[in-house]
């Protein structure tokens, strides 16, 4: 890393458990206001409770272009510099700076103008920590179907591991993933559009699935090569019931010949027991701000548990409903 403001700052906090160990890019975030003053000559306004508004398309902009090759640097710079805060584990903002980073070679001033709110955004959320606790989580209220795949193509098929992996020693670890995707942006690329084009949710969110299932692989054997024991196989959590029915039962079936190949390698990594696949519903899965333009109403309740509660998470969750209960 380049210099100090690029990190991110580890700390402790104290909470109901104690010491708990955060992450934070404190510093990059106060460097990029600081840039942000000499440019602009003011501070980021922290009016704005959400990156960008709901339903808003970059794309459909029709402001004048920045011919003047000053602004157009200005605007590529603070595309970077929010692009590697996104790194640095502030997620909530990704799918918006994807949308803005399409536009870095020819942007208009609308889309200077949103890269300012973003700014402003993060200055508002400046307290944004990921808080890494030890406890296992709990999913006991989620739905595994168990079926019978031996009549199935995945008959006889099993999961291959390396044979010279290390002795797993301490705590078990359970690998939970939340996958949610649209037309175009989906949750594990982060920072980037799907490589298809898709004329429905289906495809969309199936090709997700697959995307979600080689990040689950990859990140399962870097762990066992680590020694890391494995709390059974790991969860996938979306909320397409389709995709989740289709890719989860022997019998389902595929309308779509151009998804075979992503439709298959799910259902066969399901059969063979690397990972369990369950659905939930869409306002809890906090893949949405990955992949959404969403209003600070609908994404609060989906980034407070992550990466603004210091307290237990089920704290909040029972907070919500009883909310909900008195509305």
């Amino acid at each position: 890393i380049a210099n100090s403001n690029s990190r991110v700052e580890l700390f402790s906090i104290t909470d109901h458990e104690g010491k708990v160990l955060c992450a934070a890019p404190k510093h990059y975030i106060e460097k990029m206001e600081t840039t942000y003053m000499q440019r602009f000559g003011e501070k980021p306004s922290q009016k704005m409770r959400s990156p960008l508004e709901k339903g808003d398309n970059p794309e459909l902009d029709t402001t004048d272009f920045l011919l003047d090759e000053k602004n157009t640097k200005i605007y590529q710079s603070m595309v970077g510099a929010a692009q590697w805060i996104i790194s640095l584990g502030q997620f909530d903002i990704a799918v918006h700076v994807m949308s803005l980073s399409s536009f870095r070679l020819q942007p208009r001033k609308g889309h200077l103008e949103r890269m300012k709110r973003v700014y402003g955004y993060l200055s508002k959320m400046r307290h944004a920590a990921i808080r890494f606790r030890p406890n296992m989580p709990d999913v006991s209220d989620q739905v595994f179907l168990d079926y019978d795949w031996s009549n199935s193509p995945y008959a006889g098929a099993r999961e291959e591991l390396p044979k010279n992996l290390p002795t797993a020693r301490g705590k078990p670890v359970l690998m939970t993933s939340f996958v949610d995707a649209n037309l175009c942006h989906d949750l594990l690329s982060g920072k980037s559009k799907q490589n298809t084009v898709e004329t429905a949710t289906f495809g969309s969110e199936n090709n997700a699935a697959r995307k979600a299932v080689e990040q689950i692989k990859a990140n399962k054997l870097t762990l066992m090569q680590l020694g890391v024991p494995l709390q059974g196989a790991p969860i996938l959590l979306g909320d397409n019931k389709s995709v989740v029915d289709s890719d989860t039962q022997p019998h389902g079936k595929l309308h779509k010949r151009h998804l075979m190949l992503s439709y298959h390698f799910v259902c066969e990594n399901i059969a063979t027991g690397v990972l369990r696949f369950a659905f939930i519903r869409g306002p809890t899965n906090p893949a949405d701000t990955l992949s959404k333009h969403c209003v600070y109403s609908a994404v609060w309740p989906l980034i407070r548990p992550t990466l603004f509660w210091s307290g237990d998470t089920i704290d909040v969750l029972n907070q919500d409903k009883d909310v909900e209960r008195e509305s």
